[in-house]
């Protein structure tokens, strides 16, 4: 039981798409030294802040999909986030991006 009496999650319904470019992709490849057929999860996890989350920045991680909210696969290699994470990405679709000035992944937040 959750704090307050509730014994559950709200669901809220869902759209969202998540787009990975193909020079996002190429950096999750070499960096994380990713094959065809391994899959990366994002979520929110608490300190630092987002285009739309104060307090609230993106994490990720090597993982296999389980409870899928939505899904994107570049080149074999799937990039996802779960049911469970949906508070975080909740109205918004989520692009994954390269900036090849910073030399590092954009994470932004589309209405």
């Amino acid at each position: 039981m959750l704090r307050g009496g509730v014994t559950g999650l709200i669901s809220v319904q869902t759209n969202m798409k998540i787009i990975v470019t193909e020079q996002a992709n190429k950096w999750f490849e070499e960096e994380l030294e990713l094959e065809k057929g391994d899959a990366v999860r994002f979520y929110g996890k608490v300190y630092g802040k987002t285009e739309v989350h104060d307090n609230y920045s993106v994490a990720m991680q090597v993982a296999e999909p389980n409870d899928v909210l939505a899904k994107a696969t570049v080149n074999g290699i799937t990039y996802f986030a779960e049911k469970w994470d949906e508070w975080f990405f909740s109205e918004y679709d989520f692009k994954i991006e390269y900036d090849e000035k910073a030399d590092e992944i954009r994470y932004r937040f589309l209405s």
